[in-house]
């Protein structure tokens, strides 16, 4: 994956150009290890690195791997995919329009920037479905671009609704005319630039965004949207991310479905097997048990490339090299004596080793 240009010159324009030793101003990058590594591609792809992916960055800088991510197609289509689940377009609601499925390639390109593609989501018919009517819309509008709350700014409710009906008026300090300006003056009002670096801050780290610093970031993305990129790169390389990292949080059901096909098929689902899965979690209020039998599923249907047997000359080795790449870490040394314990047994197969780690309460948390 091609690092993007269009990030790296917004950075450079700012004085914050990335620098050859894998600094920020305050945070070094250091050699990824398999749990940092896995960390990172789930939070910027959305899933687990391929096997091809782990062989080719475990050891490397952390700001050599962002400088390859970001920017990239790939982490375009799972920011994409962020926003759509933010404004609840998913499944029948899920945009199908050719602007929209071209929005991570437009990024990619810069031809477009966060905003404007947002702009586009927003200009969907998908969204326009989603949220039909002048008070549901504008409502959404106000609540989710801006974090501002209708019920203690009625006035603005008022007048975008008047303005959605074609009435015209002045809505958030701009005239507006009809239904596409209330959009576009609620992405070129500050209240979006804060909205949006609070929630992708908390996406990303878990956390609330520091005031100070959230301002800074909010006044960057304002003023150049393409600073996202620059701005990311910074969060991947914070103490605070190192902090995220080093006590996990929970897999989402999303996250859970395209793990599971990536560290056992070596491949991401498609859409319709990631909605199966998905669709099926989120109707159980405890996931875990359904999360075991999805898995047994998948290890028993025949497509998991199994090594035969016998032909792993050192269960120690193999049954390492599984926990590093499904859980990051290396065993115990009590862990990786019941493991082998339990794989000289005649009856203990290559899968149930498997199926051991992906229903392991550590395969639940990155």
């Amino acid at each position: 994956m091609a690092p993007s240009s269009s990030w790296t010159s917004s950075a450079t324009q700012a004085g914050q150009a990335p620098l050859d030793d894998g600094r920020t101003q305050a945070s070094p990058a250091r050699a990824l290890d398999a749990a940092t590594l896995r960390s990172v591609f789930c939070d910027l792809l959305g899933r687990p690195p391929f096997a091809a992916e782990r062989e080719r960055w475990l050891g490397q800088a952390r700001h050599t791997l962002l400088d390859a991510l970001l920017g990239s197609e790939p982490f375009w289509s799972q920011w994409l995919e962020e926003q759509l689940y933010y404004f609840f377009l998913i499944d029948n609601f899920r945009p199908e329009s050719e602007r929209v499925l071209a929005i991570p390639a437009d990024l990619a390109a810069g031809k477009l920037d966060p905003r404007e593609a947002t702009h586009r989501i927003a200009l969907s018919p998908s969204f326009d479905q989603r949220n039909p009517g002048a008070d549901t819309f504008v409502t959404v509008v106000l609540e989710q671009f801006t974090g501002i709350t209708v019920q203690k700014n009625v006035r603005e409710l008022e007048v975008g609704k008047a303005i959605y009906d074609g009435a015209g008026g002045t809505f958030l300090g701009k005239v507006g005319k009809r239904q596409a300006d209330i959009v576009d003056i609620a992405l070129h009002h500050k209240a979006f630039a804060e909205t949006f670096v609070a929630r992708e801050y908390e996406r990303l780290l878990g956390e609330s965004a520091p005031a100070k610093e959230r301002a800074e970031w909010a006044r960057r993305f304002h003023q150049t949207p393409r600073e996202y990129g620059a701005i990311v790169r910074e969060w991947l390389l914070s103490e605070a991310w190192d902090r995220r990292a080093a006590r996990k949080r929970p897999v989402s059901n999303r996250l859970f479905a395209r793990a599971l096909y990536v560290d056992l098929l070596d491949r991401a689902p498609d859409e319709a097997e990631a909605r199966r899965l998905r669709t099926a979690l989120d109707g159980m209020s405890d996931a875990g048990p359904l999360r075991s039998v999805f898995a047994r599923v998948l290890i028993d249907s025949g497509m998991v490339a199994l090594p035969d047997k016998k032909s792993i000359r050192d269960p120690r080795a193999w049954i390492a090299q599984r926990f590093e790449a499904l859980l990051g870490r290396a065993p115990s040394a009590q862990e990786l004596e019941a493991f082998a314990a339990a794989f000289a047994d005649e009856a203990c197969r290559p899968a149930t080793v498997l199926y051991a780690l992906v229903t392991h309460a550590e395969y639940q948390l990155y």
